[in-house]
């Protein structure tokens, strides 16, 4: 079983925060119905609660899911990051890094993916938030980069799925950087005539928002996904208003039109196989 739902650090809300009272064999307990959810159970229901609530899950958990058979090649991960501006803080970036790797059994915090998913071909990028809450460095936004430059190639279609906190303060500009650079390669991938699908899922937040996050062909979201480039907080702390219930959920989002729809968990991949198979065979279509 992955540690992806420890908590990680004291101060820092989990949705594991009953663990300590609940008896052997319960594997959590759900922060939306209270329900006692046993891990064998949970896993059956890809992380997702009987209310519907779905749990934050890794990049592994989606690559078992959606592949087929859970069988991928995973490219790019030998591109691994760097302390570039000695960064000084709490804790040394280089000695975080460090400490993040053995923690999470990550390099860093997007994977790429290469399989079939119920037969079609495709690149499938996730990005996990145990690693740094997410956050978009120089090393994710170059696997991406990289991802895309293969899609292209390969004539490839490409999925990403999204949990970021935004961007990486350690990496300063460099993390900035990757919003653009991201971007470019996503309208070459376009040029190419090759379909992008955007997952949203809980939290997507800053650089990445702003980025390859919201330029999908189509832009789907889990349930109850924040999203967003500002946290609620702050954006009450600076305006000085309230916001509106549901404000930056997917559901909000949807209605305000800057999602294409919301897909539960356990339809995700019958769902991306009916439109990339739409899509492509439209694509054939037009270029004959």
């Amino acid at each position: 079983m992955s540690k992806w739902y420890k908590k990680i650090a004291e101060g820092i809300p989990s949705t594991s925060i009953f663990r300590k009272s609940l008896p052997e064999g319960v594997w959590d307990r759900c922060p939306t119905c209270s329900m006692k959810i046993a891990e064998v159970d949970i896993e059956a229901q890809l992380f997702v609660c009987t209310c519907g609530h779905h749990f934050r899950i890794g990049s592994e958990e989606y690559f078992s899911f959606l592949f087929d058979d859970g069988k991928y090649k995973e490219l790019f991960h030998e591109i691994v990051p760097k302390d570039i501006l000695n960064f000084e803080g709490v804790q040394p970036y280089k000695e975080r890094l460090i400490s993040e790797q053995e923690k999470s059994g990550l390099t860093d915090a997007v994977r790429v993916g290469k399989g079939k998913l119920n037969n079609v071909k495709l690149i499938l990028i996730a990005m996990d938030f145990s690693f740094i809450g997410g956050t978009m460095g120089s090393v994710v936004g170059e696997r991406i980069s990289r991802a895309i430059d293969h899609c292209i190639k390969n004539k490839l279609p490409l999925v990403i799925i999204s949990r970021s906190g935004g961007a990486r303060m350690m990496e300063s500009f460099y993390s900035l950087m990757q919003m653009a650079k991201t971007s470019a390669k996503l309208i070459l991938l376009s040029q190419a005539a090759l379909p992008y699908i955007s997952i949203l899922t809980d939290p997507t937040i800053g650089g990445v928002t702003a980025s390859f996050g919201m330029k999908g062909d189509i832009n789907i979201a889990e349930p109850n996904a924040n999203i967003g480039y500002t946290g609620p907080r702050v954006i009450k702390e600076s305006t000085g208003k309230d916001l509106p219930k549901g404000f930056q959920r997917s559901e909000f989002l949807m209605e305000k039109g800057f999602l294409d729809i919301i897909v539960e968990r356990k339809d995700l991949k019958s769902t991306l196989t009916q439109l990339l198979e739409l899509i492509m065979a439209k694509d054939k279509e037009e270029q004959a």
